[in-house]
């Protein structure tokens, strides 16, 4: 029998299920060592067994979920694994800037990316963060992309997915702005000296200043930390830290 021509293709339902369970883990609506079963799964889903275990698999190559038993159990983290998860990707952030720093004619790519911190200039000096974690984002994916390697790109990516060693963790809120407002500002002068070090050919100094500015970024996380385990405050990335 023919099946309907709108029913959805077994890839399309991988990648539905994908992006859900992903910003469930993100978001903090599963903490760290939660079980998750596949029966309950699909049905809340919708979706056959088949794409969801798919996207299971998925999300244990991304470092979000592993294997318990026969089923999944979202990833826990110690506070130490969340700092070094950090440390790694300044390393490969480092890497990639100074490979960015060494090419030829690099000039020509860096127009869209000096337009990104001219825009984030114009949201660090305003009392909100209405867009800035959209935007330093955009910047991180750029800058990595300066090195014109796939390899290194995918690897940003791949360590940048755990919520709490993402390049905007803790600065998307208009409560973690009050917390984190000197962090911001000089979180905006890395990113334009790291531009300033690209475009002068210093490739030594490009990668002193991205680990320098993923260790801004563990000041981040051991602020946030202390915040709540002294306030009990809720904080989504931080969801995945068990201790």
């Amino acid at each position: 029998m023919k099946k309907p021509d709108n029913e959805p293709k077994p890839d399309n339902q991988t990648e539905k299920c994908l992006r859900e369970l992903r910003s469930r883990i993100i978001s903090g609506q599963w903490p760290g060592a939660t079980k998750l079963r596949e029966v309950p799964l699909a049905t809340d889903l919708d979706v056959s067994r088949t794409p969801l275990r798919a996207a299971l698999l998925k999300l244990e190559q991304e470092g979000l979920l592993e294997r318990s038993g026969a089923g999944y159990t979202v990833r826990a983290f110690s506070f130490k694994d969340a700092l070094v998860a950090i440390e790694l990707r300044g390393m490969i952030e480092g890497m990639a800037v100074r490979l960015a720093a060494e090419r030829l004619n690099i000039g020509d790519h860096l127009t869209a990316i000096k337009a990104t911190v001219a825009a984030l200039d114009t949201v660090v000096q305003q009392e909100h963060t209405d867009g800035y974690g959209d935007l330093n984002k955009l910047f991180h994916d750029q800058l990595t992309a300066l090195a014109g390697n796939d390899l290194i790109r995918d690897e940003v990516q791949r360590a940048s997915r755990l919520p709490f060693a993402a390049p905007s963790a803790f600065s998307s809120s208009k409560d973690d702005y009050e917390r984190f407002k000197e962090s911001l500002v000089v979180g905006q002068q890395h990113h334009h000296a790291l531009l300033q070090a690209i475009e002068r050919g210093e490739g030594a100094r490009a990668e002193a200043l991205a680990r320098e500015h993923a260790h801004l970024a563990k000041i981040n996380i051991e602020v946030a930390f202390k915040v709540r385990a002294e306030k009990l405050h809720h904080m989504p990335q931080l969801a995945l830290i068990t201790d």
